[in-house]
C-alpha cells in the first residue's frame, strides 16, 4: 500500500483581528496531520479560539536547519502540515525559506492559502505612489547609513517593517539620508487602536509608540539627485562594490568622458 501525498500548505492568518481569518484557512488547519509554528503558544490561542485541535511542531529561525528535516521527515511519511507565523503570512519577514525549499528539493508540494499580510495592508491605504512597491522588511541594526544610500535611488514607494522603539533613530537616519520624503506610519493594523499617521520624515523623528509598524515611505523620483548627493564612490560602496571594481570604474567613466 503506498502512502499519502505529502503536502505543505503555508497558512495566511490573522494579523490582529481574528475575523480576517479565512474559511479555506479554518478547513486546513483542521484537516492537516501536524501545524507548524514560530511560537507553539501563540499559534495555540488561535487554534483554540476556533476550537482545533492539532499537534504543534515549533519552526523557529536559529534552529531553522534542524527543525526543517524533521519536519520533512514527517512529510516523507505521507503526512500534510500547515506553515503559519505569528501572525500575518508566513515567510514576509518570517522565517520559513528552507523549508519550503527543502520541501522541493524533495518533490513534496507546497500550496499557498493566502490571506491577511500587514504589508498589503498597509499598501492598500498609503496614499504614496503605488506604481513600484520595494517591500524592504526589517532594516537591521548594523550598518544603517550604507543601507538607506543603496536605497536612495529607487522609485515608487518604500515598505519597512520595524519595531516601535526603534522607529525614531531609523526615522532620523533616513531623514539625513534622503532628506524630508512623505512617511506614513501604520499601527496596529486590524486592531483595535489601529491608526495610520501621514506627514514627512520631519514630523516623526520623536515619535513613540508600542509594537511593530508597516513605515511606507515614498521613492525617489530623480534617482540621479541621489546619487548626485550622496556622491558616486559612497554610493557605490553602499550598494557593495570592492575598492579596486569602483577605481576601475572610475577609469573607465574617465575614458567616457
Amino acid at each position: 500500500m503506498s502512502l499519502p501525498e505529502p503536502l505543505l500548505y503555508v497558512v495566511a492568518t490573522p494579523i490582529g483581528n481574528l475575523e480576517d481569518i479565512t474559511l479555506r484557512a479554518l478547513r486546513v488547519l483542521r484537516e492537516v496531520d501536524f501545524i507548524v509554528c514560530e511560537d507553539t503558544r501563540r499559534t495555540a490561542k488561535l487554534l483554540a479560539h476556533f476550537d482545533i485541535k492539532k499537534p504543534l511542531h515549533s519552526y523557529f529561525a536559529p534552529r531553522e536547519k534542524e527543525k526543517a528535516e524533521a519536519i520533512i521527515g514527517r512529510l516523507k511519511r505521507g503526512q500534510k502540515a500547515a506553515l503559519v507565523t505569528d501572525a500575518g503570512t508566513p515567510l514576509i519577514s518570517d522565517p520559513g525559506t528552507l523549508l519550503i525549499r527543502r520541501c522541493i528539493e524533495e518533490g513534496i508540494e507546497v500550496r499557498p492559502v493566502p490571506g491577511p499580510s500587514a504589508l498589503t495592508a498597509a499598501v492598500s491605504v498609503s496614499a504614496l505612489p503605488k506604481e513600484q512597491i520595494h517591500f524592504i522588511g526589517f532594516p537591521g541594526k548594523k550598518g544603517l547609513e550604507n543601507f538607506l544610500i543603496s536605497l536612495s535611488i529607487l522609485r515608487g514607494s518604500l515598505v519597512f517593517f520595524e519595531r516601535a522603539e526603534r522607529v525614531k533613530k531609523f526615522l532620523a537616519a533616513a531623514l539625513e539620508i534622503l532628506g524630508n520624503r512623505r512617511v506614513e506610519i501604520h499601527r496596529e493594523i486590524t486592531k483595535v487602536y489601529e491608526e495610520v499617521l501621514r506627514g514627512r520624515i520631519s514630523d516623526f523623528i520623536h515619535w513613540e509608540g508600542k509594537g511593530e509598524v508597516v513605515i511606507v515611505m515614498e521613492g525617489n523620483e530623480d534617482p540621479r539627485d541621489a546619487i548626485s548627493s550622496t556622491g558616486l564612490e559612497r554610493f557605490l560602496r553602499a550598494i557593495g562594490l570592492k575598492k579596486k571594481m569602483i577605481k576601475n570604474l572610475k577609469k573607465d567613466l574617465t575614458k567616457m568622458d
